[in-house]
């Protein structure tokens, strides 16, 4: 299979990332990954020889686009859901990049635990969106786990990520943005002064359903809100930006 032996479950699939021949395995009936997952990988600035971690890393999708668009020395993508991270390492090993990327299963509010104080150069996370809130969840549900915030808080996330950082290193994240108010706050309160800002839209004309924000720990105050990022243009088409990030050559328009 893809010329390696890479065991698939009766439950999985494999998906093309349509970037420089990588794939994932995926269930077929589970959480799989989004455009929040793409956009984050480009958007966070990586740098060759970083040390890079993503925080819940899932099926794995952030620390392997990142390993196969960027000189990182290392990425690895902590998961605390056991069988997730199963799943993701055996997607490492199908797109043979071990040498590089790293899955460990473990709870992010151990992180500095397992992997010491300011051990890495960027954090990249794509963490729950929503509140648990008072509503009956299934809490060994793999979409709740990833959809809410059961196994770690906002606050949780954003706490490791200025103790995992070195001085000066970057934190890149994804979220809605109706959560933007408690990220920044919780930014500063640990350290990570907000530094980029870009709101991402369904089309012109329609209000943004996600955000990308980056900081730096212990970094200068200044924040720059970029230009928006619209996900289709106006005739229903994907955007020349979104057709960028993906690799795709830009349609030409007569």
């Amino acid at each position: 299979m893809f010329g390696l032996e890479i065991k698939l479950y009766e439950n999985e699939r494999i998906d093309d990332l349509q970037c420089k021949g990588l794939k994932i395995i995926q269930k077929k009936d589970g959480f799989c990954f989004g455009l929040d997952a793409v956009l984050l990988a480009n958007f966070a600035d990586i740098k060759k020889g970083d040390a890079v971690i993503d925080l819940g890393t899932g099926t794995g999708i952030i620390s392997i686009l990142i390993a196969g668009k960027t000189e990182a020395k290392s990425v690895t993508g902590l998961e605390i859901q056991e069988e997730m991270a199963e799943m993701a390492q055996r997607s490492v090993e199908l797109n043979n990049i071990g040498d590089r990327v790293k899955i460990v299963c473990g709870d992010i509010k151990n992180s500095v635990e397992m992997f010491g104080a300011s051990k890495f150069n960027v954090v990249v996370t794509n963490p729950p969106y929503m509140n648990q809130g008072g509503g009956l969840l299934n809490i060994s549900d793999t979409k709740a786990i990833s959809r809410h915030e059961i196994k770690c808080t906002l606050e949780d996330v954003i706490k490791a990520s200025s103790k995992l950082l070195v001085p000066g290193g970057q934190f890149a994240m994804v979220h809605r943005p109706d959560r933007l108010v408690d990220i920044v706050w919780l930014m500063r309160k640990y350290s990570i002064e907000p530094k980029y800002l870009q709101f991402v839209h369904p089309a012109p004309h329609k209000k943004a359903n996600l955000l990308l924000i980056k900081g730096a720990r212990q970094g200068g105050v200044q924040l720059k809100m970029m230009e928006p990022l619209y996900v289709y243009d106006e005739n229903g088409n994907y955007s020349k930006e979104i057709d960028n990030i993906y690799g795709r050559e830009v349609r030409n328009i007569e």
